[in-house]
């Protein structure tokens, strides 16, 4: 049994996730005490109990602690069982938890059996504090894609907060084998393109998000403008290129032009430390190069203390396996040997 301290560094939800991921794709008994200790509303929520009862289901695995709000968990995972699986967030809170995050946890163990498996999420397609529906089709798993793991993604329904309601469909290809990369040359600005969409608002608003993002960053950026669908208002400016997205989320009482210019300013702030991959990118991947076969690398745009958990996480089930040069929050570089 391997035991967590889950107040460890950034000490959120990435632990449990990143953890229980691993615990999965390993066949590893973990204890995780200390859950989200210093959140606003600690222990388990909607989302991460969601990604805890799938990751058990997927793999038959005995919990303990498996419940809303609980702050200690154990989780004795069997191999993982390829197949056809359908996970909503909100079936027992009606909450609008990320169906990216829960993806994030779902995706390795699935990636290394040896059978396809299907995947239907439900839930929260475009939320606060998680990556967008569209940074998972368009960043994430197309870097996925270089390191020899194939997911095929579809978008079926916007979901935005508070009800949620929206699905994506993935399709795993098994990879039980990963290629590792280096990730050192910083994308060309000609490679990205922008979405710019809107539910259940005026038309006005997905044209001035997009006009603004072309104001701020060139007439001859590509963008497309989206009539969303969901079940609440809600739209989102998105910009992406190879291995880097940058999105603005709207609200009630925020302008379109705000929304606009949260993408923009990421991207400029991004561009300007001439980093190859944007650093939720950092976050999510160095989990699939802690298991690729051969030596790894990438730059950031900036060391985060979630980059850091993740690599401490990682680092407790496998041994030492990365080296990080840089100081917290500057530019850096993540090696994986």
């Amino acid at each position: 049994m391997l035991h967590l301290d889950g107040s460890y560094g950034e000490g959120g939800g990435q632990i449990l996730r990143t953890a229980l991921s691993l615990a999965a794709t390993l066949e590893q008994p973990v204890h995780i005490v200390n859950i989200r200790v210093g959140r606003a509303k600690p222990g388990l929520r909607p989302q991460h109990l969601t990604g805890v009862l799938a990751l058990a289901r997927i793999t038959n695995a005995e919990v303990t602690g498996a419940e809303l709000h609980s702050r200690e968990l154990t989780f004795r995972p069997r191999r993982s069982q390829p197949g056809r699986y359908l996970f909503d967030v909100a079936e027992k809170t009606g909450s609008a938890g990320s169906v990216t995050l829960l993806a994030q946890a779902l995706l390795p163990p699935l990636i290394a059996a040896d059978q396809p498996s299907s995947l239907t999420l439900r839930g929260g397609t475009h939320v606060a504090w998680s990556p967008p529906a569209h940074y998972l089709l368009y960043v994430f798993l197309p870097a996925l894609a270089q390191l020899g793991a194939k997911v095929e993604m579809t978008l079926n329904r916007w979901g935005w907060y508070p009800r949620g309601g929206g699905e994506v469909g993935l399709e795993i290809h098994p990879a039980p084998k990963l290629a590792g990369v280096e990730w050192r040359t910083p994308p060309e600005f000609q490679a990205f393109r922008a979405l710019s969409a809107a539910s259940r608002l005026p038309e006005h608003v997905r044209r001035r998000q997009g006009e603004r993002l072309q104001a701020r960053l060139g007439k001859d950026l590509p963008v497309d403008f989206i009539e969303a669908g969901g079940l609440d208002p809600g739209s989102m400016v998105f910009l992406y290129g190879p291995r880097a997205g940058f999105d603005g989320l709207g609200a009630r009482g925020k302008p379109a032009e705000k929304v606009a210019d949260e993408a923009a300013d990421a991207f400029l702030a991004f561009r300007d430390r001439k980093a190859a991959v944007d650093r939720h990118l950092a976050d999510q991947i160095v989990l699939y190069l802690a298991r690729a076969r051969g030596p790894s690398s990438f730059i950031t745009p900036e060391i985060t203390l979630h980059l850091l958990t993740n690599l401490w996480v990682i680092e407790q089930f496998l041994g030492p396996t990365f080296e990080v040069k840089g100081e917290l929050g500057e530019r850096g570089e993540v090696g994986c040997h």
